[in-house]
């Protein structure tokens, strides 16, 4: 059946309209700078809430091999993979109380991972751990980040509730110093940036916001002290009182079903709705988990992970919430259209395949205009109907027809990440729970009594902040310290004209300094995968360090720019996808490559995964200058 001869029951041409009008409506000429630094009067907001005592111990004097920054994920699979290698004379050093990184700062009621757990959790065939559910919590998630620590003995090598205040390259002992704020200084030869790309909490420069007298905290410092109740929910001491959060993305999503339960009134205050989606999460059958395969969980994350880039696959293993959009993106596609268009579509709708850059490509979908601009339009039909049936959820399970309007995502699927949860949307149903939408204005102001838009103040007794983290901000803003180079140049500077790196992990001018995250390397849904290549091609590059004796690593100024120029030039072809899509961190707050800062490989992980695989292969570390 053709796009002419298909039936639909909503106007294409009138929900492209809808869209572009949500979107020009919430783009701000601020960008990143409509949100508040938690620093001087707001530094509370990012104090450790979880520590039962405080750490006491005499600062350090110390020279170790490698200094790895964060005591997340990223950092975890740094150490393991080094370990594997022969490399251990390593230190961690965490400004938290434990290993966790994200889920040890995350710990809202309700908070859990909405990918796959036997996808998201790395190294389950070597701890041998079995999670409880298809989609695990953050309680089993921080214990699991502890088994991970004990099954490759970490704790030993780890400063906790220690803050790294810079990291500075000493060119005469071709070392850097790495100082902290209990005045440690730690000599190391090579440094490991792990702070995580979503560590640093945001708050919205609204005004009048240091106004407010009541109490506020931001969902990554959850207040249980003043909630009551754990992780699981049960926010006894809310019974009493007046709630605003403000935020409903996927943090919120989660918590706000057990604030609803629990608050005496708790409004919601909304600039964009989620898209929520059916969860349906199932406990794990340990005999289906015993009986895997060796090999299982690398097959099981690049089944995902290829699905997610638009891979054809002979099944889909994961076959959830995520998986099924694609299926539904693609599938009558692949009947009708030749590979190369196909493919090449994908990639401008943001869903990328390095099919695009063969040889004679751009002739190709020139001389095929006609029928390229046909699967377009399919494209965007069959993300049409997925997130009319989101739509049609929200109207089906909220009885205020108003509210179910306001609850509705007119935006393309992929735009923002999309939520799955089953209980969100029932949640204001309950009498004491108010959907404050904003229709993508924001808040007017914050009194000393509550919260005020269009007019009428929200008295409250308390604010939760669920805003999420910065992103696109100043690296080192971001990472909380500074890290200064060769000849005395900072990364800031560095990077202040868009971030230059090669392969997203080296930048030169920082001899032997490696970071980790999705920032001009690839970007995955499951980002432990993402970080566990990165831990891989770490230990490749240190390894052969080690066998050759090398004692210095930098990038070749020529291999810098042209992997800057592969970034900007990949980044391009997804630039009118992003550029239709409503704000959020995806797209720079609408605000699409002002710089190479926030560009991902362009090719999708799968392909950059192959080509990293490719680079260690040959051995020989092209592109980077070693002594």
């Amino acid at each position: 059946m053709s796009l002419q001869e298909e039936t639909l029951n909503f106007d294409p041409d009138a929900l492209a309209k809808k869209y572009a009008l949500e979107r020009d409506k919430r783009v701000r000429a601020d960008g990143n700078d409509q949100y508040q630094e938690v620093v001087g009067e707001f530094a509370y907001f990012v104090e450790d809430p979880y520590i039962s005592e405080a750490l006491k111990r005499d600062s350090m004097d110390d020279e170790v091999e490698v200094v790895i920054i964060g005591g997340g994920f990223g950092g975890m699979l740094a150490a393991a993979r080094l370990r594997e290698v022969g490399i251990d004379d390593f230190r961690i050093i965490e400004k938290g109380g434990d290993f966790g990184g994200t889920w040890y700062w995350n710990r809202y009621p309700g908070a859990s991972c909405d990918i796959e757990s036997y996808v998201y959790f790395p190294l389950l065939e070597k701890t041998g751990f079995v999670p409880k559910q298809k989609y695990t919590n953050a309680p089993e998630t921080l214990e699991y980040c502890h088994k991970i620590a004990e099954t490759f003995s970490l704790y030993d090598q780890a400063l906790f509730q220690t803050e790294v205040t810079s990291t500075d390259w000493d060119e005469a002992l071709g070392r850097w110093i790495v100082s902290t704020n209990r005045q440690d200084s730690i000599k190391a030869r090579f440094v490991v940036h792990s702070n995580g790309p979503l560590n640093r909490p945001k708050l919205p420069a609204i005004k009048g916001i240091s106004q407010f007298k009541g109490h506020t905290f931001h969902t990554s410092r959850w207040d249980y002290a003043y909630t009551g109740g754990d992780a699981h929910g049960d926010l006894t001491k809310l019974a009493d009182k007046r709630v605003a959060i403000i935020g409903t993305g996927a943090t919120a999503v989660q918590c706000v079903p057990h604030l609803g339960a629990a608050a005496k009134a708790l409004y919601v205050f909304q600039r964009t709705p989620s898209s929520i989606d059916v969860r349906n999460n199932q406990p794990t059958d340990p005999d289906w988990m015993a009986t895997q395969a060796p090999g299982w969980q690398e097959k099981r994350r690049l089944n995902f992970e290829s699905l997610m880039t638009g891979i054809p696959v002979k099944e889909d293993l994961v076959s959830d919430g995520w998986t099924e959009a694609f299926r539904l993106l693609f599938g009558s596609l692949r009947s009708k259209a030749p590979s190369k268009a196909r493919l090449a579509l994908w990639a401008a709708q943001g869903l990328l395949s390095k099919a695009l850059y063969q040889k004679g490509m751009k002739q190709y979908l020139t001389d095929r205009a006609s029928e390229y601009m046909d699967l377009s339009k399919a494209m965007e039909i069959a993300d049409f109907k997925k997130m009319e049936k989101v739509r049609a959820r929200a109207d089906a399970m909220v009885e205020d027809p108003a509210t179910a309007e306001s609850l509705k995502p007119y935006y393309r699927q992929f735009c923002k990440r999309p939520c799955f949860h089953d209980e969100y949307l029932p949640t204001f149903n309950r009498p004491n729970v108010t959907l404050v939408d904003t229709d993508g204005r924001g808040l007017d102001q914050i009194t000393e009594r509550g919260i005020v838009f269009d007019g009428t103040e929200y008295e409250v007794d308390c604010i939760i902040f669920a805003t999420g983290f910065e992103v696109g901000t100043d690296y080192a803003r971001r990472a909380g310290y500074q890290i200064t180079g060769r000849d005395g140049v900072s990364i800031s500077e560095k990077w202040s004209t868009g971030l230059s790196t090669f392969h997203g992990m080296h930048s030169r001018g920082f001899p032997n300094a490696f970071f980790f995250g999705p920032a001009q390397s690839a970007f995955t849904a499951t980002y432990t995968y993402s970080l566990d290549e990165n831990s891989q091609h770490l230990a490749h590059i240190l390894g052969v360090a080690q066998e050759k004796g090398y004692t210095r690593i930098e990038a070749s100024a020529a291999a810098e720019a042209a992997w800057v120029k592969t970034i900007i030039e990949k980044a391009r072809l997804t630039a009118d996808f992003q550029a239709q899509c409503t704000p959020g961190y995806y797209n720079n707050e609408g605000h699409v490559n002002v710089n190479p800062q926030n560009n991902t490989y362009g090719g999708g992980p799968i392909e950059f995964f192959a080509l990293m695989k490719q680079w260690r292969k040959k051995g020989n570390l092209a592109g980077l200058e070693v002594a």
